[in-house]
């Protein structure tokens, strides 16, 4: 693969978050109940 061709590589794909809470690969919560929700809010958020 020539330079050219590795610089657009992935360019325009859109991606989701996906993030793993309580066992279950999810993209949002949109779907959860209250306690799920107040679960992933009283999460303690780590810094990168």
């Amino acid at each position: 693969m020539s330079e050219k061709e590795m610089s657009m590589y992935g360019e325009g794909v859109g991606f989701e978050r996906i993030r793993r809470i309580t066992g279950y690969l999810v993209g949002t919560i949109d779907r959860f109940n209250n306690a799920k929700r107040a679960e992933v809010s009283d999460r303690v958020k780590h810094g990168v």
